[in-house]
């Protein structure tokens, strides 16, 4: 079921934005068939908005259009959630760094107060509310350093990264322990330590890692047959062998 759209504003955007969240909560799995004609018919809308919004997905990777042969949600791959993971860390590095130098103290108040929800919502088992929480933190630790910028990339880099994540929730990644994450780099930042906070905001990102291995051998059929990059050799070759072999599981 899709949600009402607003006909006075734009329509590509908003079709774009409910498709966005379905593929990443797994409602339209990875490897399903799209039909334009069905969409358009679900939005009440015709099928140019629909168009662009397949086109935008595309372009985030989320999606492939093969002429002649329609539009797809595409696969997990390991490598686009490793390229993701690398480009967003360096990013949010940053932003944890400058947060220590700039934030302010209301700044500091509104993203707890944000972690509270989230810890409420984590105890609800709520995966849908605790995902939008978590974009809303991060974004708000973006809108601390003042740099939209930086929240445009941390957004693309989560499409890729959060399917896996909302794959591992609750199993193979607590909630609790996110939330536990998020704390300590927000208590990083109140202390404005920001060796502290980098490290933090890394140990969190890459937490994902961790996950990989057992949900691809887990879901063989949402993974690509792909391989790691070679910047992903800075995790232990241990780590690097067994999303290896999770990789060929899935082939």
């Amino acid at each position: 079921m899709v949600a009402a759209i607003d006909p006075a504003a734009a329509l590509a955007p908003q079709i774009y934005a409910q498709l966005r969240a379905s593929i990443i909560q797994m409602r339209l799995m990875p490897g399903q068939a799209l039909s334009e004609k069905e969409i358009a018919g679900q939005f009440g809308a015709s099928r140019q908005p629909v168009r662009e919004a397949f086109i935008k997905l595309a372009e985030g990777g989320l999606v492939r259009i093969l002429p002649q042969r329609g539009t797809f949600v595409v696969k997990i791959s390991l490598r686009a959630v490793a390229d993701a993971r690398f480009v967003r860390e360096a990013v949010e590095v940053a932003t944890a760094r400058t947060c220590c130098r700039v934030a302010t103290e209301k700044d500091i108040a509104r993203i707890s107060a944000i972690l509270d929800e989230q810890e409420r919502v984590a105890a609800r088992a709520d995966n849908q509310a605790f995902l939008a929480l978590d974009e809303r933190f991060h974004h708000a630790l973006a809108e601390a350093v003042d740099c939209e910028a930086a929240w445009r990339v941390i957004e693309n880099g989560k499409a890729q990264m959060d399917r896996v994540r909302y794959l591992s929730l609750p199993g193979a990644t607590p909630r609790s322990l996110l939330v536990e994450q998020h704390r300590s780099i927000v208590d990083a930042i109140a202390r404005r330590d920001e060796r502290a906070a980098m490290e933090t905001m890394r140990v969190h990102l890459r937490e994902i890692f961790l996950a990989l291995p057992a949900l691809a051998e887990q879901h063989p059929d949402l993974f690509e047959n792909d391989s790691l990059p070679l910047h992903a050799e800075e995790m232990s070759h241990a780590t690097i062998a067994a999303l290896g072999s999770s990789v060929s599981a899935v082939g």
